[in-house]
């Protein structure tokens, strides 16, 4: 059975045998969302729970993109999408992306822990692109992004 989610924005639920229907995750409807359009989403209170940095998950579902804004309302969760300039979105979707995003959230003061949770996490490519794209980003964010770029994974203890 096809729902309608929102204009223009349908999904096949995914049915819980107590529960019945549940409603789609924020991550999907935000990737559906860039794909309807060609622009790439990212989040940035998301990436330091994913990267583990942080236990806190955040109750507003915003996400960056390079495409046009637009809210989803989805029931009682809201799903915004708001458009960023290039330099807010560097490696969107990807491993790499995602250290920005969280080292952008949690800030200078706790650059360090982003060092240690994201040399162990990133694979060797990944290192690659955060050290071929660090150019892009603040000055203050280039010497943690090039030191988790060249950290071995067995370098770190965590």
């Amino acid at each position: 059975m096809l729902r309608r989610l929102a204009r223009g924005l349908y999904d096949f639920p995914k049915v819980h045998p107590k529960l019945g229907p549940l409603s789609p995750a924020p991550d999907d409807v935000a990737q559906a969302l860039a794909r309807e359009t060609g622009s790439q989403v990212q989040t940035r209170a998301r990436a330091a729970n994913v990267l583990g940095l942080t236990t806190q998950v955040p109750a507003k579902s915003t996400y960056l993109t390079n495409g046009p804004s637009r809210r989803v309302v989805l029931g009682k969760r809201v799903i915004d999408l708001r458009h960023a300039s290039p330099k807010h979105l560097i490696a969107p979707g990807s491993a790499a992306g995602t250290v920005f995003q969280a080292l952008r959230h949690v800030g200078p003061v706790r650059a360090a822990d982003v060092v240690q949770v994201a040399a162990s996490r990133l694979s060797a490519s990944d290192k690659r692109t955060l050290a071929s794209t660090a150019i892009q980003a603040p000055a203050w964010m280039r010497p943690t992004l090039i030191s988790i770029a060249t950290a071995a994974t067995g370098e770190i203890d965590g």
